[in-house]
């Protein structure tokens, strides 16, 4: 499996995290992989085959090119033969400067591009899937973007609090959130829902569990109990349903499956 990471230029580095690409062989047997929530919405370009996912205990093939809204559960999918992806991931609140659609409409959903930008997008699609190399395909969707920026949808508001929760690795509560930054809760439930479309507290959960797959998966504590103390949950049974919650799978369950495809992305930021 081939994946890597390059990074966005300077006009766009307040918005977009990085750029990834990943390219893996046809499996004999395709593997079910889990997507877990991590706060980041993604513009998902396949130039291989189509990935399906799984909705509802159904399965539906992904668009050839998309935007994937927050999830606000994990995410199950499968490739149907050769893997090729190219994706923007935008930072927590990256994308809302080039949304065409409410972001809280976005949530859990594959939405294609022709949906979100009409001609422009399957113009985007088409050359993206094209192009033969990293550079082009980087080069094509930053002109897009930087044609589409709109910095008038920039929440200052949201940008101070969402650097509060970074920096305290999501370890803190909504009722402290407000305290701090001097906002009125129900004010910035409705300012992260527009903005980001995740409440204060599904990200405060999203980054606290991150912190806490990526102590996990870099093998940095000897026993669970440990780790849920550090990363401030009430009990290990408090850490065990959140954990469940987004992932899936009981923590033990997780480092027993070493879920694949999300690992690759804990240590990408």
């Amino acid at each position: 499996m081939d994946y890597q990471i390059f990074k966005p230029n300077a006009n766009l580095a307040p918005f977009i995290k990085c750029y990834w690409t990943l390219d893996h062989p046809k499996e004999d047997v395709p593997q079910v992989q889990t997507i877990v929530p991590d706060g980041c919405m993604e513009m998902i370009f396949h130039y291989r085959d189509l990935y399906q996912q799984y909705i509802d205990e159904k399965t539906v093939v992904q668009p050839r090119s998309c935007v994937f809204g927050q999830l606000t559960k994990p995410l199950k999918i499968k490739p149907t033969g050769v893997t090729g992806i190219f994706s923007v991931r935008f930072h927590h609140d990256g994308f809302i400067p080039f949304a065409t659609l409410p972001i809280k409409e976005m949530d859990d959903r594959a939405v294609c591009l022709k949906e979100l930008y009409g001609n422009e997008g399957t113009e985007l699609e088409k050359n993206i899937i094209s192009t033969q190399t990293v550079k082009e395909k980087i080069d094509l969707v930053e002109a897009f973007l930087l044609k589409k920026l709109n910095t008038e949808t920039i929440d200052r508001i949201v940008k101070t609090t969402l650097d509060l929760l970074l920096h305290v690795n999501g370890q803190i509560s909504v009722n402290e959130l407000s305290t701090q930054t001097n906002i009125n809760r129900r004010q910035l439930e409705r300012k992260f829902s527009s903005t980001i479309g995740l409440s204060p507290k599904q990200l405060a959960k999203t980054i606290r569990l991150q912190t806490t797959l990526k102590h996990l998966l870099h093998k940095e504590y000897i026993n669970l109990t440990t780790l849920a103390h550090d990363s401030e949950y009430y009990d290990q049974a408090h850490f065990i349903k959140d954990f469940k919650e987004f992932t899936g799978l009981t923590p033990k369950e997780f480092y027993g499956e070493n879920l694949q495809m999300s690992s690759l992305f804990y240590g990408s930021e």
